[in-house]
């Protein structure tokens, strides 16, 4: 797999009005990279996102998977997206399952994963329980185990554990590395939370606002064996200071 974005620009409106809020993003993901964009609102991150995922289209520049120009969505990115969007009208595992089914995969194949991603973010008892009888973190963490279930080439997350506790965060940070160490996801990252984009990501791209542009990327080789002991080491506290002291300086005035 290999996703290229090249001098993308995206404006909205047209003529005197029209806006700019992306400004010659470039950078690339291989097969088994897991990256991740952070930025304050407004940097576009977001943005950045739904074009790669097919849901708006460049206003200059090219995004490309494996060679062909990405023109909409396709099956091939899994999509996590910072508000959970579930068929009301299906159970939690219908939900999971939905994608699989798509895909033509066998009952079996489709029951048993179900059942596993269920139980991987903690809802193996509410299986059969609708949307609306799900918090919205449950929601989420549907959310998430419906992408991953699916098996996708890249993996896009916009913010997918901003709703949830910080437990349950933090195991679902935890269970994303775990996830990508063993089978080699590739995965992009969409955060304003710095320590998030730290712990999963090898490298990071800033992005500025007003227009949003990638201003600073940071390898990071960090050990992720114990995510615990990782969160308090010098090594990461004094990155995540660094990077933070960047984004500081990119907030507009009056915001501190």
């Amino acid at each position: 797999m290999h996703l290229q974005v090249s001098n993308v620009c995206k404006s909205f409106g047209r003529g005197s009005n029209a806006k700019l809020v992306l400004d010659q993003v470039s950078f690339s993901l291989e097969s088994g990279d897991f990256k991740a964009l952070v930025g304050s609102s407004g940097s576009g991150k977001s943005t950045v996102m739904r074009l790669i995922a097919g849901l708006d289209q460049p206003s200059s520049g090219v995004i490309s998977m494996d060679g062909q120009p990405v023109r909409g969505p396709g099956s091939d990115r899994g999509m996590v997206f910072q508000k959970y969007s579930l068929y009301p009208w299906l159970t939690a595992a219908e939900n999971v399952a939905f994608g699989m089914q798509l895909q033509g995969r066998s009952k079996q194949e489709v029951r048993e994963r179900t059942s596993y991603f269920l139980d991987v973010v903690g809802l193996a008892d509410s299986a059969r329980r609708m949307p609306r009888e799900l918090s919205g973190g449950m929601q989420q963490r549907v959310a998430i185990a419906r992408a991953l279930a699916a098996e996708p080439k890249l993996l896009l997350l916009d913010e997918p554990f901003g709703a949830l506790d910080i437990q349950i965060r933090e195991s679902m940070q935890e269970f994303l590395h775990e996830l990508w160490r063993q089978t080699g996801l590739t995965a992009l990252l969409i955060t304003h939370d710095l320590e998030e984009a730290l712990l999963l990501a090898s490298e990071v791209h800033i992005m500025a606002p007003s227009p949003g542009r990638i201003v600073r990327t940071v390898k990071v080789d960090l050990d992720r064996r114990d995510m615990a002991h990782l969160r308090v080491s010098q090594p990461f506290l004094e990155l995540r200071e660094d990077l933070a002291r960047s984004l500081r300086g990119l907030e507009p005035a009056g915001v501190r």
